[in-house]
């Protein structure tokens, strides 16, 4: 199962794994994204495409119902589903910025992994995968990024949350933290992206296909194996001493 399948990273890592053979289950907000996915992936690919509203108990509730219905087991989650925050000075945010941005980064991937946990907690055989995507903010943040930043730091503690709760499970927990995989989400960054310092510099960004090619090497391993956390980034965006 892949969120967040109808562009960016998500729509990269669930064609990449069904071009890998794997079923997958594709969530998303707009079904018509789904579909415009599953249209680009081998026409004999295992898929379904369910619309759904990570942030909405009831709608998660159906998207894990539909799977077990369609498939029997679920083996991965890559819990990718995100939104950006807007970039304003911290003073001038509002609560209703901050919870969109803390509903589906951090909730809705708690309602996800939940599921997940509780269908691999119970299938025979035991067990699955979750990745959670984290982000380089959840390590370093850039300016004005404090919902996003703060919500990504949040991942982090549920991954090891989850690696650590799995084991009895053999419920695997990994985070990948990626930086400036080309997407809608990044398109603004070769024009230029406000810096520690104030200025504002265009910023390298790398094929999001590195991204998928990640994913599915993740998600290959045997469960008595897992990449606990990866780092993906374009070799010379600011990173490393950012600022």
């Amino acid at each position: 199962m892949v969120t967040g399948a109808g562009s960016g990273i998500g729509r990269a890592a669930a064609l990449a794994l069904l071009n890998a053979g794997y079923a997958v289950v594709l969530a998303g907000r707009r079904q018509e994204a789904l579909e415009k996915t599953i249209a680009q992936a081998p026409t004999d690919a295992a898929s379904l495409a369910v619309a759904t509203d990570i942030r909405n108990e009831t709608s998660v509730a159906a998207l894990f119902r539909a799977t077990q219905e369609k498939f029997g087991r679920l083996d991965l989650l890559f819990n990718n589903a995100g939104v950006g925050a807007p970039q304003i000075p911290f003073d001038e945010l509002s609560l209703e910025q901050w919870n969109e941005v803390v509903s589906v980064n951090l909730t809705g991937a708690f309602l996800c992994a939940r599921a997940a946990y509780r269908l691999m907690k119970e299938q025979v055989p035991q067990g699955g995968r979750i990745i959670n995507n984290g982000s380089i903010s959840a390590q370093v943040p850039r300016p004005q990024s404090a919902p996003y930043t703060a919500s990504k730091h949040a991942i982090t503690g549920l991954t090891k949350s989850l690696s650590l709760d799995g084991r009895a499970h053999n419920i695997a927990c990994g985070q990948i933290d990626i930086g400036n995989a080309a997407s809608a989400m990044t398109s603004h960054m070769p024009q230029g992206v406000l810096q520690a310092d104030g200025s504002r510099r265009a910023e390298p960004t790398m094929d999001v296909r590195h991204v998928a090619d990640a994913i599915v090497h993740m998600a290959g391993l045997p469960l008595e194996a897992n990449v606990q956390f990866m780092t993906i980034m374009a070799t010379q965006m600011p990173f490393i001493g950012r600022g």
